[in-house]
């Protein structure tokens, strides 16, 4: 992969930017790679160099990259007064139940949708999906899609007003764990340990809902990379964007092996795994 200045916005260049219309709704997606399918959801305040980093990290692996614009600049390095006003707006738009535990974002439909239309572009046993921060649940709330197979947690962050709370109404859940027993599915989920937007008691919540098919990892503070854009530095001001804007792109780095980790699973779960009858 080319090495690219973090520091400076990304044109996203090898990237094919689709406008992509599913349910009357239409969202542009980045769409790069060949392989089966995995849905890359951006982190707060929007898909960030690092954010398009670890995207071709996925499409290099061997897999098509769907990378939804949610929110904010494409390609833009996360400025603070920017990301305010990006998160501000997120956090009162009807498309995200910022505040709500229990509840499931309504753009959540819109995703699933992305999968299916992904998994009938790409083939193979079935689409995997990370969500980060902001959108950190929204793989879970995915796997009511039949195609989903491969979901990955980094630090969700939803609902904002309750540390312990998740974003999924509560059926969901049980439907979707109800499909990880079943069909013997697992969620990756990542979080630092010193988070103060996805706590301890939210992975709790999420280990007692979905039992041993929840399979958490918390990494140290110490791993996490403090040389961050102002975003990172001035708003969140925590460890928190495992594998991106904290990433230590370093061998031997707990962020790195976190990134190997799900990369691994993706193809265990993608490119390995035959297609469940029963699914």
């Amino acid at each position: 992969m080319t090495k690219r200045n973090l520091n400076e916005d990304d044109p996203l260049d090898d990237f094919a930017g689709r406008q992509m219309t599913l349910n009357d709704v239409t969202k542009k997606v980045h769409v790069a790679g060949s392989g089966p399918a995995v849905i890359v959801m951006t982190e707060m305040p929007g898909i960030s160099p690092h954010v398009a980093r670890f995207a071709r990290w996925v499409r290099d692996a061997g897999f098509t990259v769907y990378m939804p614009s949610l929110f904010g600049r494409d390609g833009a390095v996360p400025d603070a007064e920017e990301g305010m006003a990006v998160f501000k707006r997120a956090c009162v738009s009807a498309e995200f139940r910022a505040f709500a535990a229990n509840a499931s974002s309504p753009v959540t439909v819109w995703l699933r949708a992305l999968a299916r239309r992904a998994h009938e572009e790409c083939g193979g046993p079935g689409v995997g999906a990370i969500g980060m921060c902001f959108t950190g649940n929204f793989a879970l709330t995915m796997m009511l899609e039949p195609s989903m197979l491969a979901p990955v947690l980094s630090q969700p962050t939803l609902p904002l007003n309750n540390p312990a709370g998740i974003e999924m109404a509560p059926e969901e859940l049980a439907a979707v764990k109800q499909r990880l027993d079943r069909e013997d599915l697992t969620v990756m989920a990542y979080r630092f340990k010193g988070d103060r937007f996805c706590t301890a008691q939210r992975f709790a919540a999420y280990q007692e809902a979905l039992g041993d098919r929840f399979i958490a990892r918390e990494l140290p503070d110490s791993a996490a990379n403090r040389e961050t854009a102002p975003f990172f530095a001035q708003v969140v001001g925590s460890p928190h964007s495992v594998v991106t804007a904290h990433l230590i792109d370093e061998e031997g780095q707990p962020t790195v092996a976190a990134r190997d980790e799900i990369l691994a699973f993706f193809r265990q779960r993608l490119a390995n795994r035959q297609p469940n009858k029963a699914s």
